[in-house]
């Protein structure tokens, strides 16, 4: 078993988008030559590209922009658990089994291989109450493998707003199609972007010493 899980999406042009999002896209500004010592690239992208913490200001109109969180709930014991073809939304029933004495972090994975190269509308999300239940034993941290903790069709996003009203932070777009159930350290750090309503984060997940 390895000691070290990247558990982060591969970036580049292909990489599905929420509908209407802004996909990545780099170009060179400067270029290796004659007159040049180096490479310099600028991107143009969503936060929400791949691996990503949500900040409070994606769901509110006054929350803190991603640079102002703290970064504790991004870093430390996390459990993920397996949620495999759960249907529309992560219910109480899904997840009963791997409750016991949780630590601050809860990962949940729903697909036996995440799409990293295709927008599913069809995507699980957290039911409402599932979050909520999930803060009331001292959850800090939720994340999954879905572009979303919400269905994609969702206007009312009520697990966002679950989050808003509980002081939760989210990830979203994780990998965990080879990750077992079970405890770990997750380190997954968003950028200080003091601006942004989200930030991309490289996940991963290391074996408990």
């Amino acid at each position: 078993m390895p000691t070290l899980w990247d558990i982060s999406p591969p970036v580049h042009e292909r990489s599905p988008v929420f509908p209407g999002d802004t996909p990545y896209t780099q170009e060179w500004v400067a270029t290796l030559g004659p007159g040049c010592p180096v490479n310099v690239s600028a991107l143009h992208l969503s936060p929400h590209v791949g691996a990503h913490a949500d900040a409070p200001l994606h769901y509110d109109p006054d929350g803190a922009a991603i640079g102002a969180v703290s970064l504790e709930p991004f870093l430390g014991p996390c459990r993920v658990i397996h949620a495999i073809a759960c249907g529309p939304l992560i219910e109480w029933r899904h997840i009963a089994h791997a409750v016991a004495d949780l630590p601050p972090r809860v990962l949940v994975r729903t697909y036996q291989h995440m799409p990293q190269d295709r927008w599913d509308g069809a995507l699980s999300a957290y039911a409402p109450d599932t979050v909520a239940r999930l803060a009331d034993l001292g959850v800090q941290l939720i994340g999954i493998d879905t572009a979303s903790i919400d269905p994609a069709d969702s206007k009312l996003l009520s697990s966002h707003q679950v989050i808003r009203q509980r002081g939760l932070r989210v990830l979203e777009n994780l990998v965990l199609d080879d990750v077992p159930e079970g405890d770990f350290e997750l380190i997954a750090l968003p950028l200080k972007l003091t601006q942004a309503d989200a930030s991309p984060v490289r996940a991963v997940l290391r074996a408990l010493r």
